[in-house]
């Protein structure tokens, strides 16, 4: 089991907040402690003969091919805009 000032460590170079009284260093110790002991099992697997893969199912690319045509005129774009200027849309400036 990893130890309490490991689990501060850690969460120290996380930049997390862990509350000590209410038993988030005991809880955070045994969590991780299980992620490591699962990367230990995964570690132990005979991996022998299995191809890398960066998916665990193959990705196929669904956009459609870009075409070139026929586009709205920046005139028609702009005639419903309540305060175009200068050829673009005039938006309010953020408030602070």
């Amino acid at each position: 089991m990893i130890d309490r000032d490991r689990v501060l460590q850690v969460a120290r170079l996380a930049r997390l907040r862990l509350d000590e009284s209410s038993g988030e260093v005991e809880q955070m110790a045994r969590e991780l402690s299980g992620i490591l002991d699962h990367v230990d099992a995964i570690g132990g697997l005979d991996l022998e003969g299995v191809e890398p893969t960066s998916h665990v199912v193959d990705l196929v690319n669904v956009l459609r091919v870009d075409r070139v045509g026929p586009s709205l005129r920046r005139e028609a774009a702009l005639a419903p805009a309540p305060d175009p200027a200068e050829g673009s849309f005039r938006v309010p400036s953020p408030q602070a």
